[in-house]
């Protein structure tokens, strides 16, 4: 009897097969592949965006040199 039973563990098939382990490895591959992807995707845009904005002009005009508008003649200041 207890031959038998040795004998049946040793060859019992196992509860996961090779071809399971492959398949969920295959599809956790093409999962980080796909986020891989999206990621370099996205630092290729925002370094394109950056380099826009640095070779944007980024000089403003001199306030000091514009008249001076007053803002109290609206009616919410009882300038009518």
């Amino acid at each position: 009897m207890l031959v038998n039973y040795i004998s049946l563990s040793i060859f019992r098939a196992p509860l996961i097969s090779q071809s399971d382990i492959v398949t969920v490895l295959i599809i956790v591959v093409v999962i980080f592949s796909f986020l891989l992807i999206l990621g370099v995707r996205k630092s290729y845009l925002l370094k394109k965006e950056n380099d826009r904005l640095n070779s944007m002009n980024t000089t403003m005009e001199d306030e000091s040199e514009k008249p001076y508008k007053d803002f109290t003649d609206g009616h919410m200041y009882g300038g009518n």
